[in-house]
């Protein structure tokens, strides 16, 4: 974990200056029992698959990640402040696939959903905002009730 001590002053500027929009609404539901749930993942890594389109600057899309190829998922994120130590040794960091499998193995969750979900985390939640709609319909239509976000 790396300590704002320990970074860029710059960047360390711009991190204690920002802030994230106020969402109107209530964002979270009770969700259905844990082996009722059929669970996807979202990452902010930039993850793709080899062959992807890559992500541009400021993109606010998201590239999909079918459970049996998460293993071949690259990191495409544009920051270069952003660490990639932890993807390189270990893939679950940023996407925790396998920690999924696991949980439903042992029946504490229903399924692992078929697809899970990258966007560019350098990018505003703004941008995102069409598209994280358009994939929560996706999500739903694909059977879906239960999302764990993995910000990066």
């Amino acid at each position: 974990m790396v300590r704002m001590n320990d970074i860029d002053p710059e960047l360390r500027e711009f991190l204690d200056g920002y802030r994230l929009p106020e969402v109107p609404g209530a964002p979270w539901v009770r969700p259905p029992p844990g082996r009722q749930r059929c669970v996807a993942l979202i990452s902010t890594a930039g993850l793709k698959l080899p062959g992807d389109r890559p992500f541009s600057e400021g993109a606010g899309d998201w590239r999909a990640i079918p459970t049996e190829r998460a293993g071949e998922a690259v990191m495409d994120h544009l920051s270069i402040s952003h660490d990639r130590t932890g993807f390189q040794h270990d893939l679950n960091v940023v996407l925790p696939v396998e920690r999924l499998q696991e949980l439903a193995a042992a029946g504490e969750i229903g399924a692992v959903a078929s697809c899970h979900y990258s966007f560019m985390g350098a990018s505003e939640p703004g941008a995102m905002e069409a598209e994280a709609r358009a994939l929560a319909g996706r999500m739903k239509a694909d059977g879906v009730n239960t999302v764990v976000l993995a910000p990066v």
